[in-house]
């Protein structure tokens, strides 16, 4: 080979940690690194959540306890937190899903299909905060 074959060619290493600060993820790739952050706080989370609704379930002075411990501003902001991980999960499992069926594998569709996650996530968690502090 000469050396003019081997300059032509684009090596590409392994990133050290301060390259991954200046790494650009598309966009398909943060949905799919949110899904699996979401997963982790839905499946974290899911065992507490089932414990109060348990506590909250046994009587009627444990349910208006809870009821204004659900009303603190942090716990809303929780509460918040979880459906939106709940809203992004299920949004990107169906786009998983259809990836798995082979639909929208090209870079295009993908860009696409994550625009259409956000799209349909986002505004959904928006309503169950304005459900959350009292807009409606």
């Amino acid at each position: 080979m000469s050396e003019a074959v081997k300059k032509s060619r684009r090596q590409f290493n392994v990133m050290s940690f301060a390259q991954t600060v200046h790494y650009r993820l598309p966009l398909a790739g943060i949905v799919s690194i949110l899904h699996r952050i979401s997963g982790m706080l839905i499946f974290l989370l899911l065992p507490f959540i089932l414990y109060l609704l348990d506590k909250s379930l046994t009587s009627e002075i444990s349910f208006e306890y809870f009821k204004g411990y659900v009303s603190h501003p942090l716990v809303k902001l929780a509460v918040l937190a979880l459906s939106w991980a709940y809203l992004h999960h299920f949004c990107a499992g169906v786009r998983h899903l259809l990836m798995d069926l082979h639909m929208g594998l090209d870079k295009n569709s993908a860009r696409k299909s994550s625009v259409a996650v956000f799209a349909v996530s986002l505004p959904l968690a928006a309503l169950v905060a304005l459900k959350l502090f009292g807009a409606f």
